[in-house]
């Protein structure tokens, strides 16, 4: 039997793979390449758009209105008693929790709120810095302030901060607590509850 020396291995081995490197590169490139990632407004469209029952438009008002959000079905409805005026996908609590359920009430409205935990930090010229921070774990750089990520048509429910407000919708639960809508459809319920209309929030 013939043995080979290492030498004689190791440069028979780099021939070879010198040899199926190319196809072999090829091949994994192949592999990685993806497609391009899709704008959030794309992806909505996984979930059913909203429903708006015209019929009830002169009927509901903030003094016989009231909300369900179903954290299962990631659907908000304004309903008059047993009635629904609108439904609507929504974005809920990206972790089990974040959203709480339960029986709630408008606590607060404000067409221009901004978030005191969660935005950007920004220059003088009001120049991102670093986006999508935290106050709860990140510092400002210096010569920065912290701007608050805008929470259009605020409603909230909870002294803690959850509330209903424009966001995101990516087809799944994703805010961190918040119950985020449609622009369109935040500026709906939003005229159609006043302080003290009741949210039910179901698992």
């Amino acid at each position: 039997m013939r043995f080979v020396g290492l030498k004689t291995l190791l440069t028979l081995t780099g021939a070879i793979w010198l040899v199926v490197s190319p196809a072999v590169d090829a091949q994994i490139f192949r592999q990685r390449k993806r497609q391009p990632m899709r704008r959030a407004t794309e992806m909505i469209n996984r979930q059913p758009q909203p429903i708006v029952n015209q019929d009830l438009a002169g009927v509901i008002d903030s003094s016989n209105s009231r909300v369900l959000i179903s954290l299962s079905k990631q659907r908000a409805y304004l309903m008059t008693g047993d009635e629904v005026y609108i439904e609507t996908p929504i974005s809920s609590g990206k972790r089990e929790g974040m959203t709480p359920t339960g029986s709630f009430t408008i606590l607060e409205k404000d067409p221009d709120h901004r978030s005191n935990i969660y935005g950007d930090f920004v220059d003088r010229q009001g120049r991102v810095v670093r986006a999508g921070v935290s106050l709860k774990v990140d510092s400002a750089p210096s010569g920065t302030v912290y701007r608050g990520a805008p929470m259009t048509w605020f409603m909230r429910m909870t002294w803690s901060g959850v509330g209903m407000h424009v966001g995101i919708l990516p087809g799944y639960p994703a805010s961190h607590g918040c119950i985020r809508l449609p622009s369109n459809i935040a500026k709906l319920i939003y005229d159609k509850v006043k302080i003290g209309t009741p949210v039910t929030v179901v698992q």
